[in-house]
C-alpha cells in the first residue's frame, strides 16, 4: 500500500516537541510535505533540518489569531494548498480546582487549548474550501470526555474542542472537509513531566488505572492522527477517537 499521507501538504501545530514533533516525523515518513509551527524557533529549525526534503516551519504564537491566519497563508503561499492539518498545540498548567482557578489560569488554558484551535480550524477550512477539501484532526484529551475536578479548566477546554470538532465536521462535510479529534490519554511529554514535578506521583496514580499498564508514547498518538488525516479514513468525520490504552472516562 502507498504511504498514508503520500503527496499531502500537512500543517502541524505545537510541532517543536512531544506529540507534535513525533507527528511531524511520522507525517514526513508517510509521504507528506510538512510545515511545522510553534513558538520555539530553535527547536523548529532543528527538527526541520532533521526532516529534510521540503519540510519548513513558521514561528507563531497560536494564541494570536492574526498569527494563526498568517501561518495558514504561509503554507498556501509556499505550496499552493493545504491538504491536512493536525492542531496539536496546547498547555497543561498545574491543576487547580474550580474554586482555586485564577482568571489568568483560566484565560491561558482557554486561549491556547480552545480559542487557538477554534480559529486554526476556521483558517484551515477557508484554505481547504478553495482547493476542494481536506482533513483536520484536533488533539483533545480523555479529560474532555468526563469530569475532572482536579483540573476543570483544562477538561472544559478539551470538551469545547470536541464540540467544535463535531460542529465543523457537519458544517463542512459537503465541502469535502473531514474534521475529527483524538481523545489522548496519558502520554509521556514535557507537559506531563511538568505535571509530575508539580504533583509527584501523579503519573503512577493515573497509570494504575490504564488497563494496558503504561503511558502512551508520542508516536502512538501521532499514528492515530496520521490515519484520521489519511484517505484510508475517508468516511470518518465528527469522531472523537479515544487513544487511551483502554482507560475509562
Amino acid at each position: 500500500m502507498s504511504a498514508l499521507l503520500n503527496g499531502k501538504i500537512a500543517l502541524v501545530t505545537g510541532a517543536s516537541r512531544g506529540i507534535g514533533a513525533a507527528a511531524a516525523r511520522l507525517f514526513a515518513a508517510e509521504g507528506a510535505t510538512v510545515v511545522l509551527t510553534a513558538r520555539d524557533e530553535a527547536a523548529l529549525r532543528g527538527l526541520t533540518a532533521d526532516l529534510g526534503g521540503d519540510a519548513s516551519y513558521v514561528v507563531a504564537d497560536l494564541s494570536d489569531r492574526t498569527q494563526i491566519d498568517r501561518t495558514v497563508a504561509e503554507v498556501v503561499g509556499r505550496h499552493g494548498r493545504l491538504d491536512v492539518a493536525f492542531n496539536n498545540a496546547g498547555v497543561l498548567p498545574p491543576p487547580a480546582a474550580v474554586a482555586d482557578t485564577s482568571p489568568e489560569h483560566f484565560d491561558l488554558v482557554t486561549g491556547v487549548n480552545y480559542r487557538s484551535v477554534y480559529f486554526a480550524v476556521a483558517a484551515q477550512v477557508r484554505a481547504m474550501r478553495d482547493t476542494g477539501g481536506g482533513a483536520i484532526v484536533n488533539n483533545s484529551s480523555i479529560a474532555g470526555l468526563g469530569a475532572d475536578p482536579a483540573n476543570p479548566a483544562y477538561a472544559a477546554s478539551k470538551r469545547a474542542v470536541n464540540s467544535l470538532t463535531a460542529s465543523a465536521a457537519v458544517g463542512y462535510a459537503a465541502a469535502g472537509i473531514r474534521v475529527n479529534a483524538i481523545a489522548t490519554g496519558l502520554t509521556l511529554t514535557d507537559m506531563t513531566e511538568g505535571w509530575e514535578r508539580a504533583d509527584p506521583g501523579v503519573l503512577a496514580r493515573i497509570t494504575a488505572g490504564i488497563p494496558m499498564g503504561r503511558i502512551a508514547r508520542p508516536e502512538e498518538i501521532a499514528q492515530a492522527a496520521a490515519w484520521l488525516l489519511s484517505d484510508r479514513a475517508s468516511f470518518v468525520t465528527g469522531s472523537v477517537l479515544p487513544v487511551t490504552g483502554g482507560a475509562a472516562v
